[in-house]
């Protein structure tokens, strides 16, 4: 499999082969606002120096961390430094995970497994690094006959690492490590639970005591994004989610939580390339 070297390209052929994409970057791309997609993300950081915000937690990030991010949540990477970081995002299409996966093994567990306190980041011991790039390589580097299948059991044994960590990770037994302002975290928790309600910068001012301004300056400090940013694009999420469960245009649009439908549309357009209704036939089909 060729090696790309931009997310979005390794986006597009993910999402034409409805298989898998690698992409190894050493620089930095056109940063981008909170945003959401419809592939998998397995982001592997190797030299570290950044930071997540995945709905609303934020990471740190230093080598050898492993994010596992889904098609509904949210995400944004923060500068915190000037640095270039080396990172290699594996792109997946969730409809792959679920072909690959067994009556006894879900491959595709660490993806849609979303329980209270659960950890996005799994950080990888110097052994457990070793192996995830030997695999990576092993994807990478696989050409002429039964490539293919090379390929894709490489894959499948990434899967099965990664799943046997991330359940072994699980919230019952370790410590939340994502760092975070507790000012902009309580505001978080604030907007995530009022978000198919009105929140506007004023009504947060209001709850929490602070002045507009500093509200926004602090979470545009922490996030790299604004407020308004920030809810529409957990708002195209929880609508994107429940499309694909299956409910109609019409009950997305009330859970998401926008205020009028042509706000929901447009909004809902833009992010994902097609409009509500046809995301829903495409989930269906």
């Amino acid at each position: 499999m060729e090696e790309v070297t931009s997310c979005k390209i390794a986006i597009e052929n993910c999402q034409n082969t409805k298989t898998f994409a690698v992409a190894h970057l050493y620089k930095e791309e056109k940063a981008m606002d909170m945003h959401i997609h419809d592939c998998y993300e397995l982001y592997y950081s190797i030299s570290g120096g950044k930071q997540f915000l995945i709905d609303n937690r934020f990471y740190s990030i230093t080598p050898g961390d492993l994010f596992i991010i889904n098609q509904y949540e949210s995400h944004k990477l923060t500068q915190i430094d000037n640095q270039l970081h080396e990172r290699i995002v594996l792109s997946v299409h969730p409809d792959y995970t679920k072909r690959l996966s067994t009556a006894d093994t879900d491959l595709d567990a660490c993806f849609s497994c979303r329980s209270t306190g659960f950890q996005h980041k799994l950080s990888l011991s110097r052994e457990q690094q070793k192996r995830f790039l030997y695999y990576v390589n092993k994807i990478t580097s696989a050409s002429g006959y039964a490539h293919d299948i090379v390929e894709q059991a490489a894959f499948m044994e990434l899967l099965v690492m990664i799943n046997s960590l991330s359940s072994a990770n699980a919230p019952e037994t370790v410590k939340s490590e994502y760092k975070y302002n507790r000012q902009v975290d309580d505001i978080l928790t604030f907007i995530n639970q009022n978000i198919a309600q009105s929140v506007t910068v004023e009504q947060l001012a209001e709850s929490f005591y602070l002045s507009e301004s500093y509200i926004c300056r602090i979470f545009k400090q922490a996030t790299g994004t604004t407020i308004g940013k920030y809810i529409a694009a957990r708002r195209i999420s929880i609508a994107k989610a429940a499309l694909s469960e299956g409910a109609s245009v019409g009950e997305a649009f009330e859970k998401s939580g926008f205020g009028d439908y042509s706000s929901f549309f447009k909004a809902f357009t833009r992010a994902v390339g097609v409009s509500p209704k046809k995301y829903a036939n495409l989930s269906v089909s």
